[in-house]
């Protein structure tokens, strides 16, 4: 039985949340999202509360039931509040850069690294050049986008270069030994 499944989701007073032909519509302040829903799921609104209902009882639909309910969830989320996630880089000279729909990194190569930025994210890099914002109302195309960006250069454990989540914890590893043979 799926724990998370269960569970209802409170739709907030300024989403709109409709079911129809097998596709759930989002739309709030933020955006529109919309979803194809899996077929052994069914999804209930009544009033402001959104209950998923599984069609069958075996394995695929029980794990369909927590997808649906997390992924509406999320659609919820998104639509009323968005997504947000930073990434900070860390090096000597090692910075970020927006150009329209465009993102260069200047991260030590030869050459600069560019990211094209995809469709219903937006990506904003502040006065601190070593901080890069990624927003969106989709949690799955946020969460991509920095894993992508993150991919450019990830953190080396021996100086602790690289480009990181905010707050990411990089454990350092002790370099190489120095000294030579007794005689």
């Amino acid at each position: 039985m799926s724990l998370i499944g269960k569970k209802p989701i409170q739709i907030p007073d300024k989403v709109k949340v409709k079911v129809d032909s097998g596709r759930v519509f989002a739309e709030g302040p933020k955006g529109k999202l919309d979803w194809n829903l899996p077929s052994n799921v069914e999804v209930l609104i009544d009033n402001s509360i959104i209950t998923i209902k599984r069609l069958k009882e075996d394995k695929s639909a029980f794990a369909m039931h927590g997808l649906a309910r997390a992924y509406i969830n999320n659609m919820v989320k998104g639509v009323s509040e968005g997504y947000m996630k930073t990434l900070e880089i860390v090096g000597v000279g090692y910075r970020a850069q927006t150009e329209g729909k465009k993102l260069t990194l200047n991260l030590g190569f030869s050459h600069p690294v560019v990211y094209i930025i995809p469709d219903g994210i937006a990506i904003k890099t502040p006065p601190k050049p070593a901080h890069i914002i990624i927003e969106g109302i989709d949690k799955a195309k946020v969460g991509q986008a920095a894993a992508e960006i993150r991919a450019f250069f990830e953190p080396e454990p021996y100086k602790g270069r690289g480009i990181r989540y905010l707050g990411e914890f990089v454990r350092k590893k002790a370099g190489k030994a120095v000294g030579g043979t007794e005689k």
